[in-house]
């Protein structure tokens, strides 16, 4: 397996499972009394937010795992690489849509750097090895 995924898959399990964190607890900075809400869209955004982020921890701790072993590297990479492309293209589809142009270039930047850590996981993925698990 190649350092640079290794390097490439650690840290980006490491920045999901931090985002994962963070939005987990937004759900409890809104619970507090007199609490300012951190996420806007009141009691349902702030559940949903940290479902979404139980869902990132999740991933980000099977990744950093992919990271140091090989045979699920290949799994994890590609799975990953469907989920950034598949979160790309929600990005790219709001852009069109005239309910998002509060947000600017935000969904055309982020669809951006979604689809390269995508070509990342393919691009650095490591060699597939002689012996298969499956036949």
């Amino acid at each position: 397996m190649t350092a640079a995924y290794r390097i490439f898959a650690a840290v980006v399990g490491l920045a999901l499972t931090v985002f994962g964190a963070l939005m987990f607890a937004s759900f409890f900075v809104y619970q507090r009394p007199g609490g300012e809400a951190p996420l806007p869209g009141g009691p349902h955004a702030h559940y949903f937010a940290a479902t979404a982020g139980g869902a990132l921890i999740a991933w980000g701790g099977a990744l950093a795992a992919g990271a140091w072993r090989k045979e699920l590297s290949r799994s994890l990479g590609t799975a990953s690489a469907v989920a950034l492309v598949l979160l790309a293209l929600m990005r790219i589809l709001a852009w069109f849509n005239g309910d998002y142009y509060v947000t600017g270039d935000l969904q055309r930047t982020a669809a951006a750097v979604l689809l390269l850590a995508a070509l990342g996981f393919v691009w650095l993925r490591p060699r597939r090895d002689s012996k298969r698990i499956w036949t």
